[in-house]
């Protein structure tokens, strides 16, 4: 029997409708059930429309938000009942990647500022020296050069390199899963092909599991394996890409 890395069952998000609220009620995520297993790191898209529920989602299996139904499991551990040692844990395990990279970035701070961050909060490395040599190797892992990377302000950058600096930045917590929100809606064409490209390249020999965030069903079939339909808040379709897509 597979274990579930992470579980959604029977999730409904409703916003509006509180005692001192007025206006609709908007249902965001309405009645969504699938997992991922542990033992088997997949791609999976949650494909949709702008407001059909899939950043909502994303934010609810992040446990950023409550659901107001239903329940989110990590490990088997419900989201809304885990000690702080487990939330600790699963903002290690659950790493995002967030559609405007530039909008992520404190303009102020250098590119080492952006990477240190992690490490101290997640005591990944021990020493200075130990934490530099694993800043340098994720940046070499996501094809950036530190030497003309680091000592840089995030606006010194292309719009390819700060997407590929969150992904450097979300691998130094040796992540299991990577929720990519939107991560090639903000770049070229030519750069959407290099970051779709680490997105496998995670997957496939990291043993990282993605869920890839879109409203692009191109790119969607391009490098998942599954996929949700999501539309007003409700999963349509589930499967394979080539069974849902093709089909």
């Amino acid at each position: 029997m597979m274990a579930h890395l992470l579980e959604i069952q029977n999730v409904t998000k409703v916003f509006g409708g509180g005692l001192f609220s007025k206006g609709d009620v908007t249902v965001a995520v309405d009645n969504v059930t699938f997992s991922i297993e542990d033992d088997k790191p997949t791609i999976t898209a949650i494909a949709g429309e702008s407001g059909s529920g899939k950043t909502t989602l994303a934010l609810l299996m992040m446990g950023q938000i409550p659901p107001t139904t239903g329940k989110v499991l990590y490990r088997g551990r419900d989201l809304t009942r885990i000690s702080k040692e487990e939330r600790f844990q699963l903002r290690r395990e659950v790493q995002p990647i967030f559609q405007d990279p530039f909008a992520a970035y404190n303009p102020f701070y250098r590119v080492d500022h952006v990477l240190e961050v992690p490490i101290q909060r997640f005591r990944l490395a021990p020493t200075k020296a130990e934490a530099q040599k694993l800043i340098e190797e994720v940046l070499e892992m996501v094809g950036l050069r530190p030497a003309e990377t680091l000592g840089r302000f995030p606006h010194q950058l292309s719009g390819g390199q700060r997407q590929r600096l969150m992904v450097a930045r979300a691998l130094l917590c040796h992540p299991k899963i990577i929720m990519a929100d939107e991560p090639v809606s903000m770049v070229d064409a030519s750069l959407r092909a290099t970051i779709l490209a680490s997105l496998r390249k995670l997957n496939q020999k990291l043993g990282i599991s993605v869920m890839y965030i879109t409203h692009d069903l191109t790119t969607a079939y391009q490098i998942c394996e599954n996929i949700l339909i999501m539309y007003s808040g409700s999963v349509v379709e589930a499967g394979s890409v080539e069974q849902v897509i093709r089909d």
